[in-house]
């Protein structure tokens, strides 16, 4: 079943659109039909699908094409759309199915873990003025808790390397704070 038909502009071109609604509705109509079989999803294509050959038919050139082409080639952005949209729908809902509410002892555990890191994140924003194997070091075993030698295997790098590069970024460290503590008292 088509939709209603839609109300034609108040202008010369209203005999034109009719006869262009009453040629391709039809058609536009199996376009979607074809793609869903959801009535309704069809038949809001449909409409959605005349209500911008209407809003801009008069943007339609003939020399550039027929009616027909143009009718279709508005029915193929109107599905894409359609498309876009359901597939982003779709993605939210599964996130959001993948998300658990956290109960309220949860919730207080994570707040004392985020609080008990607080020093920890400021130690990486430091550590941004490291470059980054010394930063990757540090990170692995003054943050992580990882020994020496276990950070220099997951860095791909000698024991004797790996400690080297965390002596000399300890010290940049504590110079930074030192600095940053005398700025403080100025």
């Amino acid at each position: 079943m088509p939709p209603p038909e839609p109300r034609a502009p108040a202008n010369k071109a209203t005999g034109e659109f009719e006869r262009l609604y009453r040629d391709q509705v039809d058609a536009v109509t199996a376009f979607f039909a074809r793609r869903s079989a959801d009535p309704q999803t069809v038949a809001d294509l449909t409409a959605d699908t005349f209500v911008q050959v209407i809003t801009s038919f008069g943007t339609f050139d003939p020399r550039k094409g027929t009616a027909r082409a143009w009718a279709f080639g508005i029915a193929r952005r109107v599905y894409a759309a359609h498309c876009a949209a359901h597939s982003q729908q779709r993605d939210r809902v599964l996130r959001l199915a993948g998300r658990r509410e956290l109960d309220a002892d949860q919730v207080e555990e994570l707040v004392d873990r985020i609080d008990a890191e607080r020093a920890a994140r400021g130690l990486l924003t430091e550590l941004t003025a490291l470059p980054e194997l010394d930063r990757a070091v540090v990170e692995l075993v003054d943050i992580a808790g990882l020994r020496a030698k276990e950070a220099a295997g997951a860095l791909g790098m000698s024991p004797g390397a790996a400690r080297m590069r965390l002596m000399r970024a300890r010290a940049r460290l504590r110079g930074a704070t030192e600095t940053t503590r005398g700025a403080d008292h100025d």
